[in-house]
């Protein structure tokens, strides 16, 4: 099996990314379904703070950095932190990995490996963050 389809309900960002980024150094083909419903650990308010000064870094003349909005870009930004994407083995890395809001219809009838389950501590969605910034 070449390819790896991830649910990302209830995943944690930073582990959920670091699985994918592992997969597609090995050669598979990643995609993540359900980006949107992805969650930060941490408190709420501070997290939509560090997003909003990371994203205000990018100034009207300077050229950089930017950083999407969209929660299935987010995760793919996050993916790339974690990939040598400069070097020719991490940018065919990163090229492997596909990330979708919801599930495509195609994928929804094959088997997803489930990569989160239900947070008993202070989390935000990445669709809630995503609002918020």
């Amino acid at each position: 099996m070449n390819e790896i389809i991830i649910d990302a309900n209830n995943a944690v960002l930073g582990r959920l990314a670091s699985h994918a980024a592992k997969q597609s150094l090995i050669g598979k083909k990643v995609v993540i379904v359900n980006c949107e419903d992805a969650v930060i650990v941490g408190k709420p308010k501070s997290i939509i703070k560090e997003y909003i000064e990371t994203r205000q870094r990018g100034g009207s003349s300077l050229k950089g950095p930017f950083f999407p909005k969209s929660p299935e870009k987010i995760v793919k930004r996050t993916l790339r932190g974690m990939l040598s994407y400069k070097q020719g083995r991490g940018r065919d890395a990163l090229k492997r990995i596909i990330c979708y809001n919801k599930t495509p219809d195609e994928y929804k009838e094959m088997k997803k490996i489930v990569a989160g389950k239900e947070k008993k501590i202070k989390t935000i969605k990445l669709k809630d963050l995503s609002e918020k910034i």
